[in-house]
């Protein structure tokens, strides 16, 4: 039997070749943005909690950003598990000049400089209580993230790491006003080329729990969605996004992605900045451990994933499968 058909479908994908050439989203190690930790130890040592994944010495960091240079990928991030004895109710430590984050700025500056590095603002690594934010403990006992004094402390976090080469500095508190209070402090210290990449719709996600993990990061006491976001909410999002946008952002973020594609789709239509997303490390552990189960071709999924949030607006990607990628790009 002969259908009478004048719409054939089919006919757009009967080949590799016919199928490039309809192909309306693309991937590559230029759109991907590799997420790598760092500590103070002179070894590399496996993180448990993210197999696959490594908290890096100082001169393993700078080689891991070699060899992922080498297949493609140019953007790195920079996150740092810093010592108990560093952390303080001040989190004084995000600011000196010779801590650990400066420190891997400039070796990987030194090495690569043609290499956008990406440095985290936040004060969770650095602040005794875990949180992102300055905490006062409430008469109650309860705690109280104070939002001002934190963005103080931001600012002088930004500066060290612009001061030290950063390309991109990239607040991640969910603090208001942060991103004003950035762009102001960067521009009067004659900072004007670091560009902001703020974590606008970060959510209070249960996918965050392997990268906590990787940092020893976690509250120490009470949680984080006073300032993180209800993952029940869209709305509040596009409002985040026209705040950060009017308040000087360069990139707003995205995090975490795959279970929040609707968000970056209507983030994408909102405002005119690129987007960011992040796969966040549940996401990553996830494949993983599917993977290593053998229940998933890991590197199909990884691209299938990582495609499935550029096509819904991402123009770049925070992904620990970025150096994969790069390696799969390039045979």
């Amino acid at each position: 039997m002969q259908l009478d058909l004048p719409h054939r479908p089919r006919r757009n994908r009967k080949s590799a070749v016919v199928r490039g050439l309809m192909r309306e989203t693309e991937l590559s190690p230029e759109h991907l943005i590799y997420p790598l930790f760092l500590h103070e130890a002179a070894d590399d040592h496996p993180i448990e909690s993210m197999p696959g994944c490594t908290r890096w010495s100082l001169a393993g960091l700078v080689r891991e950003v070699g060899e992922a240079k080498a297949v493609g990928v140019g953007a790195f991030v920079l996150f740092s598990a810093i010592e108990d004895g560093l952390k303080t109710p001040g989190a004084e430590e995000a600011h000196n000049a010779d801590g650990l984050v400066p420190r891997a700025i400039r070796a990987i500056k030194d090495a690569h400089p043609e290499v956008t590095v990406i440095t985290d603002i936040a004060l969770d690594p650095y602040n005794a209580d875990g949180h992102d934010g300055l905490v006062e403990r409430q008469s109650d006992g309860s705690l109280r993230i104070v939002n001002d004094a934190t963005v103080d402390v931001l600012c002088r976090q930004a500066l060290c790491h612009a001061k030290a080469g950063a390309d991109i500095v990239s607040p991640s508190d969910m603090m208001d006003g942060r991103v004003a209070a950035l762009r102001s402090a960067l521009d009067m210290a004659g900072h004007e080329p670091v560009s902001i990449m703020a974590y606008t719709a970060k959510y209070a996600s249960a996918y965050y729990g392997p990268f906590r993990g990787a940092l020893d990061s976690a509250p120490k006491d009470g949680d984080k969605k006073t300032y993180q976001m209800d993952p029940s909410n869209a709305r509040e999002a596009i409002r985040e996004a026209k705040l950060d946008a009017a308040e000087g952002a360069d990139i707003i973020m995205v995090k975490p992605a795959g279970p929040y594609l609707d968000i970056i789709h209507r983030v994408r239509d909102a405002v005119d900045l690129p987007v960011a997303a992040y796969q966040v490390s549940g996401e990553y552990l996830m494949i993983k451990a599917a993977s290593a189960g053998g229940w998933l071709d890991e590197d199909a999924v990884v691209l299938e994933s990582l495609t499935g949030i550029r096509r819904a607006g991402a123009d770049m990607i925070l992904t620990y499968f970025a150096k994969r990628v790069g390696e799969l790009a390039n045979g």
